[in-house]
């Protein structure tokens, strides 16, 4: 449940939230964090760890006497919630799936966290750049396809925070229309069926590097063809909070229709 207001006391599960709450000004409240917290570095070096975001150690989080444990519904488990509330631990699961909502989230850390001077100078930029890249979409968008596996493929789908973001950055995401599933596994042919004009490599989940780069270059699709298989930063995909201005930045400048030959 939403709080009223952010406490003194909080346990972060969510990598993007805790930069979040540094960025805001309330890292001073942050008492745990999860293995995969990791920005801002510094910051969080003395800060203890509870564990990763799919198991976390609830036992270690109970004896840091949170007042809130915030996290997310795609990126915690369901059993992880209902373990901390079993142990009266408030926990606010969060939920943005598109970069609209992201951007508000942080608008809400910030207003509940009772830090009305970052609205000027970390939330307004991230909802201008939001806003400037809703009003600038392209007629023909590019076909994109990002993958978030391999062995076997795994693409980012429809109903996503990534699908979202590459959609709002000037993309056509190859694969936004498959129904089965939020992540659909494909097959190598539908990736050359699917004609990407753009493929994005995060390293993370999957440590996407060069090497795949250079085998996606022999697939007959015209993003092979024109130059346009990029690794990136996996965080500017999935992190939502102060990077959404960075990410739409670099995805618009990577999905730019005029690239095209």
């Amino acid at each position: 449940m939403k709080p009223e207001r952010l406490p003194d006391r909080i346990v972060s599960l969510v990598p993007s939230l805790t930069e979040a709450l540094f960025a805001l000004g309330l890292g001073n409240r942050v008492v745990g964090a999860t293995d995969w917290c990791v920005h801002p570095a510094e910051a969080l070096a003395a800060v203890p760890r509870v564990g990763g975001t799919k198991d976390p150690d609830v036992a270690a989080i109970a004896r840091l006497r949170p007042e809130l444990v915030i996290a997310n519904r795609e990126e915690n488990t369901r059993r992880t919630v209902t373990q901390l509330e079993a142990a009266r631990i408030p926990v606010w699961v969060t939920y943005p799936r598109t970069v609209a909502e992201g951007a508000r989230l942080l608008r809400e850390l910030a207003l509940l966290g009772g830090r009305s001077a970052e609205l000027g100078s970390v939330v307004r930029p991230v909802e201008e750049a939001v806003e400037q890249a809703l009003g600038a979409r392209p007629c023909e968008p590019v076909r994109v396809f990002c993958p978030i596996w391999k062995d076997p493929w795994m693409a980012v789908g429809a109903d996503t925070y990534a699908h979202d973001l590459i959609e709002l950055c000037g993309g056509r995401n190859v694969f936004g229309a498959v129904a089965t599933r939020r992540y659909p596994i494909v097959r190598e042919a539908e990736i050359v069926a699917a004609a990407p004009e753009v493929i994005l490599l995060p390293d993370e989940p999957y440590a996407f590097g060069a090497e795949h780069a250079v085998a996606l270059r022999e697939l007959p699709v015209p993003a092979a063809a024109c130059g346009r298989i990029h690794c990136v930063d996996g965080t500017l995909l999935t992190w939502y909070g102060p990077r959404i201005r960075g990410a739409i930045t670099l995805l618009r400048s990577l999905l730019s229709p005029d690239e095209r030959p």
